[in-house]
């Protein structure tokens, strides 16, 4: 996140009102929601995650146990149990 100057960017009458509620310090003005991204679509971890998943609930479905998946994937056997019991394909 970095730091704008607002009299360099809004006008001075919206500064202002602004100044009505807060003085002298940082303001974080969030992203309309239509900007948002999902965690991980830029950079392409959601996709390697969800390529890992699938590779994990096909190994179970194979005969690997939770506890074999745990050990091959370094996760803990709770959460290979969300990845196989979860409904998401």
């Amino acid at each position: 996140m970095k730091y704008m100057n607002a009299s360099k960017v809004l006008p001075e009458k919206l500064i202002v009102e602004i100044q009505k509620y807060i003085q002298g310090e940082t303001l974080y003005i969030p992203k309309q929601e239509t900007e948002y991204r999902k965690w991980g679509t830029s950079s392409g971890g959601r996709r390697l995650l969800d390529l890992r998943n699938t590779d994990i609930r096909n190994s179970f479905i194979s005969g690997n146990s939770i506890q074999q998946l745990a050990e091959e994937y370094y996760l803990s056997p709770e959460t290979i149990k969300k990845i196989v019991y979860s409904h998401k394909k």
